[in-house]
């Protein structure tokens, strides 16, 4: 993967593959954002790992978007994604998604899934935009006894 992906015409801002350098600043964001869903051993995991993409946009110095994915077989399963708060409702999130899906294709996938808070309305909107079907629920799947939907895609090459 090369350290720069497609740059999408939604945002001036580049979209660029996240690498162990910028651990703190994936750290920082998702403490921010999704109350630390993950360790800084699982952060170094996801960062090094070859089998995981990471892609994030920078304002600066300050990383205000990332998306992360796990590469399984022929499938690319969406971890993780997070905007910061300042830099909501603006498209961040359909580009991470959007390169985040384009790499996954050129790599050999033909599908991608996630599981989604069945209450979190902007992320479903967000997955709806970008082509997601709910296949499914896990009950109670989160912390706070919150369902979770499975949700589809297909990927075309």
């Amino acid at each position: 993967m090369n350290d720069k992906s497609h740059q999408s015409e939604e945002s001036p801002l580049e979209v660029i593959a996240l690498k162990p350098e910028n651990l703190n600043a994936c750290i920082k964001l998702d403490q921010l954002v999704l109350e630390g869903l993950w360790s800084k051993q699982q952060w170094k995991k996801e960062l090094s790992d070859s089998k995981r993409l990471c892609l994030g946009i920078f304002d600066r110095s300050n990383l205000i978007a990332f998306v992360c994915g796990w590469l399984i077989v022929d499938e690319l399963h969406l971890t993780a994604i997070a905007v910061h708060p300042l830099h909501r409702r603006l498209g961040l999130a359909k580009v991470v998604l959007t390169n985040l899906l384009l790499i996954a294709t050129k790599k050999g996938c033909r599908r991608a899934t996630l599981e989604v808070n069945s209450s979190n309305s902007a992320a479903l909107a967000l997955y709806k935009s970008s082509g997601f079907e709910t296949a499914g629920s896990r009950r109670n799947y989160y912390k706070n006894g919150s369902d979770a939907l499975i949700q589809w895609k297909s990927l075309k090459p």
